[in-house]
Formats: C-alpha cells, sequence, structure tokens
C-alpha cells in the first residue's frame, strides 16, 4: 500500500479514479464523521417506526413478490442471513479482486450516505475489510441489474457475515479464517442490513468504473496515434485546424482536434496548407499540369479523426458522469429519510442509467478500434503505405514477415468488439413472478464494456508497435515537440522486430507499459 491519504467516504464525491485506486489497493478508506451521524439518524429512526410495528418492506416483511408474507419480530433477523443464503447463485469466473474490492467501496460509500438505516458497526465492518484487502469472492454471472445486483452483492454479504470464500493476499479461502487472521469476526447482520448490502447497484458501477478508467487512457492513445500517423506520412494541417472545427462545433470534435494539433506542433512532416499549394505549383510550372504527386486530401481514418473521435470523447465524458452520479447515490429501498421521518419504498435499485451508457460506451470502443486497426493496415499495405516497407519488414522480405500475422489480433479482435457494441440494456426479461417485470442488464452491460476495453488495449498496442516500427525507418528526428517527447519514452520500450523473437512478448511488454504504468494518466505533461 503506498504511504498515499485514505480516500475519505462520504457519499458524495467518490471519483472514478479513487475507485479503481482503491480497488487496486493504492488508497485505503476512512468514513467521514459527519455522515456517521446521519447513519445514525437514520438507524434511530427506523428502530423507532420497527418499534412501533410499522409495516416497512424488507424489515419484516419478506421480499419480491412475497412482501406480503409478514416477518415475526424473532424472525427478523434470520431472513437477511436467509436472503443472503438464497441470492449467492452466481456463476462464472469471479470479478477480479481488485473488481470485488471496488465493488464493497461503491455499496460502502452508498451506504454512508445515511438513508440505508444500516449501524455505523456495520459500515466500520466493512471499512476494516477493504483496508485488510479482504476481497469478496463475487462470480460474474447472475445479475438482471433492476432490483441492483442481488446476486453479486449477496456474495459481497456472504462475506461479510464469514460465509464462503474470499481472495487474500492472491489465494482463495474460507472467508471466517481469513477474517480472524485480520483480527476480525464474522457480522452478525440485524434487520435492514442484509437487504442494504444487496440491494444496490455497487457491482455494475465498479465495474463500469474499472472500464472507463480504461477508456480514457484508451482516448489518449488513440490521439497520440493520430498525431504520429501525420507525422509518419507527412499529412496535411488542414484537416486539424481551428477554424474548420469552430464551423462544426461539437464539444468533442473541437476538444480532440486541439489535442492532435498541440501534439503534432512544431513538426517538420507536416505539410502547412500554403506549402501544399506551393509545391503544387511549381509541378504545374514543371509541367505536370493534370495530376499531382501530392495527396490534396488524406484518407479518412486520419484526415477525420476528429469527427469520428467526438462521439466517442463525449460518450466517455457522460459515462463518467453517470457511473459517478450513481456511484455517490442511494440505491437502495426502502430509503428511510429521518428528518423528515419518511420510509420511502421505490426504485432507486433499477441501474437503467448504468446500462444505457456502458451500451454506449461499447460503441465509443468499438470505433476506436476501427479507426486504430485501419490506421494499421495502411502502414502494412505496401500499396498503401507510401513508401515503407511492406509489413514493415526491416530486411530480406519473404524470409521475414514482419507485422503480417501479428495484423490478425487487431482484424480478429475489431470485429470482436462490434459484436460487443450490441445494446443489451434494451433486452429486457421478466422475471421474479413479473415483479421485476423490466430489467436493466446493466452488470451484463458494464461487464461487456470492461471485456470490449480489454480488447481494444490489444488493438491499440499493436498500432503503437507498429508505428514506433515506421518511425525507425523515417521521420522520427523531425517529429513535433509533444510527439517526440511521447516517442522518447516509448522508443525505450522498444526493439525493432526483425523476426528473431516471439512477437507475442513484443506486444504482452508494450501493452503493460502503456496501460499498467501512469505513462498515459496526464497528456499535459508532454504538451508544452
Amino acid at each position: 500500500m503506498k504511504n498515499t491519504p485514505a480516500v475519505v467516504l462520504n457519499g458524495q464525491d467518490l471519483t472514478i479514479e479513487e475507485i479503481v485506486a482503491i480497488g487496486i489497493g493504492d488508497r485505503k478508506v476512512a468514513l467521514d464523521p459527519e455522515a456517521l451521524d446521519r447513519c445514525r439518524a437514520s438507524r434511530k429512526f427506523l428502530e423507532q417506526e420497527v418499534a412501533a410495528r410499522r409495516i416497512i418492506y424488507g424489515v419484516n416483511t419478506s421480499f419480491g413478490p412475497m412482501c406480503n408474507k409478514i416477518i415475526n419480530d424473532n424472525e427478523i433477523e434470520t431472513l437477511q442471513v436467509n436472503l443472503i443464503k438464497s441470492h449467492a447463485a452466481g456463476l462464472g469466473d469471479p470479478l477480479k479482486p481488485y473488481i470485488a474490492l471496488a465493488v464493497m467501496a461503491v455499496r460502502l460509500n452508498s451506504l454512508v450516505k445515511g438513508f440505508s438505516g444500516v449501524r455505523v458497526e456495520l459500515l466500520e465492518h466493512v471499512k476494516e475489510m477493504i483496508n485488510a484487502g479482504i476481497a469478496p469472492y463475487i462470480p460474474e454471472c447472475g445479475s438482471v441489474g433492476a432490483s441492483g445486483d442481488l446476486i453479486h452483492l449477496a456474495h459481497v454479504a456472504l462475506a461479510i457475515i464469514g460465509e464462503g470464500k474470499v481472495f487474500y493476499k492472491k489465494e482463495l479461502r474460507d472467508a471466517t479464517s481469513v477474517l480472524q487472521e485480520c483480527g476480525l469476526k464474522p457480522f452478525r447482520l440485524s434487520f435492514k442490513e442484509g437487504i442494504a448490502l444487496m440491494n444496490g447497484t455497487a457491482a455494475m458501477t465498479a465495474i463500469g468504473a474499472f472500464a472507463l478508467f480504461g477508456a480514457k487512457k484508451l482516448l489518449r492513445l488513440a490521439c497520440i496515434n493520430a498525431a504520429f500517423s501525420i507525422e509518419i506520412f507527412g499529412g496535411i494541417d488542414d484537416a486539424f485546424d481551428e477554424d474548420l472545427h469552430k464551423v462544426k462545433p461539437h464539444p468533442g470534435q473541437i476538444q480532440i482536434a486541439s489535442i492532435i494539433r498541440d501534439l503534432y506542433e512544431g513538426s517538420k512532416n507536416i505539410m502547412l496548407r500554403s506549402e501544399m499549394h506551393e509545391k503544387i505549383r511549381k509541378q504545374q510550372t514543371e509541367g505536370v499540369v493534370y495530376q499531382t504527386s501530392i495527396n490534396v486530401q488524406d484518407v479518412y481514418s486520419i484526415r477525420c479523426t476528429p469527427q469520428i473521435l467526438a462521439p466517442v470523447s463525449e460518450a466517455i465524458d457522460y459515462a463518467v458522469k453517470t457511473i459517478q452520479t450513481e456511484a455517490n447515490s442511494s440505491n437502495d429501498n426502502p430509503i428511510i429519510i429521518p428528518e423528515k421521518k419518511k420510509v420511502i419504498h421505490g426504485g432507486n435499485f433499477h441501474g437503467q442509467s448504468i446500462g444505457f451508457n456502458m451500451d454506449s460506451l461499447c460503441m465509443a470502443v468499438s470505433e476506436l478500434c476501427t479507426l486504430s486497426e485501419r490506421r494499421l493496415n495502411k502502414l502494412l499495405d505496401g500499396k498503401l503505405n507510401e513508401g515503407l516497407p511492406e509489413h514493415l519488414i526491416p530486411e530480406t522480405p519473404g524470409l521475414a514477415m514482419g507485422f503480417m500475422g501479428a495484423q490478425y489480433l487487431a482484424t480478429s479482435t475489431t470485429a470482436e468488439n462490434r459484436q460487443l457494441a450490441n445494446p443489451v440494456s434494451t433486452l429486457s426479461i421478466s422475471c421474479n413472478a413479473t415483479n421485476q417485470d423490466v430489467v436493466s442488464m446493466g452488470t451484463v452491460a458494464a461487464r461487456k464494456a470492461f471485456k470490449a476495453v480489454s480488447n481494444a488495449k490489444h488493438v491499440l498496442t499493436l498500432e503503437t508497435l507498429a508505428q514506433l516500427q515506421a518511425l525507425s525507418f523515417r521521420n522520427a528526428p523531425t517529429m513535433g515537440k509533444a510527439t517526440r517527447r511521447i516517442y522518447s519514452q516509448l522508443v525505450k520500450q522498444f526493439r525493432i522486430y526483425d523476426n528473431k523473437r516471439i512477437f507475442h512478448d513484443d506486444l504482452a511488454s508494450l501493452r503493460k507499459f502503456l496501460f499498467s504504468s501512469q505513462f498515459l494518466d496526464d497528456l499535459s505533461e508532454y504538451i508544452s
């Protein structure tokens, strides 16, 4: 654990970056004292309502379509445990331990808002589990994303009460033994606390946070690769002119064009509009009247980058806003508002907002792959790459195959991401005896987005590697200020591929540097 300050959870301002940092173990968590006071008030009011024998869903009634069944006072704690055990019914590969820890942190942040009526002792217990690195075993399949992530969060609740399995120090072990090793005891739940742990959107939110963290890096790399493409092929600066984009003022388009302009600023490889006209006039003077050797316009995968990445950038920005709103919301049922003496039954657990945004993110990431794969093809095709060696082979074409085989990775993965771009949040299936008659599939959408982001990292890594190979043949010394700075960092991770190594090893090494380091966290340090 790095010596960094704890993330103070107050239910109001948890960010995607903090969710990721908690999950990977870079930050611990603390609980805001004022938030805990709100939680105490909420619990006190709920206790008063229960003592007054008010009928409250999930406290002294059963669940879902059985909510008309009243539970005896001496069984209301057993009800909570029965709910957890019956709904801990997931299957499939487990979520990564770092995502499972993030799920706990997101759920804890929601409970800390003070509208769920749980005891402070439960909040402290969950905090201690997170800080100890105890990650619940959470199977990936099971949530329909309507009454929250019931199955996923039931597996979280199992770990809290000392049942089931947990990951601890990279080992899968029984929850009870790990809790004891960490100086904790299995937590005994009181009324409302089982459903409060389960009735939320923490799984889809945490998975979505990791997907978005990766997507933001991908977008930054896509801008770098766009600038590298212009440097390699000596593109014309017209396509990125500020005035061009002002007359089609989509915010994402203006932003992307500005970033790419800043990246290649000062380049001697890129032709200015005035230089292009001067060269064409010179060719006409020399007798070349009907055809010029200069491409007046670059291919779309270079020229239209700001227009193509505009909706990608905007989709990511909107999804960030949605995920952070959800992470700082009370998505329980019922909601306890003590100052207004209200116990409100509703549907804040529904994950439609997450589902829609994760489906949109899949579309955005698919488009990133399409753009990258087409630029890669231009680099490798001897008929299109404007004088670069075929398949970027440094020597002995035929005997050596260069990047020929690796291209299949980009092509097949791009096709897979196009399939993942099909929406799932519109595919509601009624369940729960038709009580949950419209469901969000938000967790499926988030898992799909996480997979799409992981796939896209493969594609953009390969394009980056190919661009470094291309720059080893030409134009590297005359790059712009920012592109040159970035290139100088990347080239330390690069060796010209000459068929003497297994290609996978080069890809795996560069992918780790691009996406598991701080290299792409901030482009401003390269842009002066």
